[in-house]
């Protein structure tokens, strides 16, 4: 059963611990403050079982080593996003060297990492690569 839509420019909400307050949120910091994609993937794994978690993430390619290619499920609206990147691989002391010329590209409808590398520069596939994109969806 749908009801139409719900429009409103602020949330505003008792707070439950302390009653007699009342919180307001501007939902543009809702729309705009969030993530628009996310993913946490074992690259040591078998990257065709898919990521541990993700959002608005389609298909996952293992390109090479420390070199992985995020498929967006809704399409951002320009490549001028944010990408936020952790690692973790005790194994490896791997880090997230997505930097420089050439070693990753934001795309419309992609991200691709090519540059996840340990601490001795080697290229590394971690246990843990974190990844949240901040910007605008088209």
């Amino acid at each position: 059963m749908a009801f139409g839509n719900l429009k409103f420019d602020t949330l505003t909400t008792s707070d439950a611990k302390n009653t007699s307050t009342e919180k307001s949120l501007d939902t543009s910091y809702l729309f705009n403050g969030v993530a628009k994609a996310w993913i946490n993937l074992n690259g040591a794994g078998t990257v065709a079982d898919g990521p541990r978690d993700s959002f608005n993430t389609g298909s996952l390619t293992d390109n090479a080593t420390g070199d992985y290619t995020i498929a967006y499920s809704n399409t951002m609206a320009n490549v001028n996003y944010a990408t936020v990147s952790s690692v973790l691989d005790t194994s490896t002391n791997a880090m997230a060297q997505l930097a420089g010329a050439g070693d990753f590209s934001n795309g419309t409808s992609s991200f691709r990492t090519a540059n996840v590398r340990n601490v001795g520069n080697s290229s590394v596939d971690p246990e843990h690569l974190m990844l949240a994109m901040h910007g605008d969806v088209a």
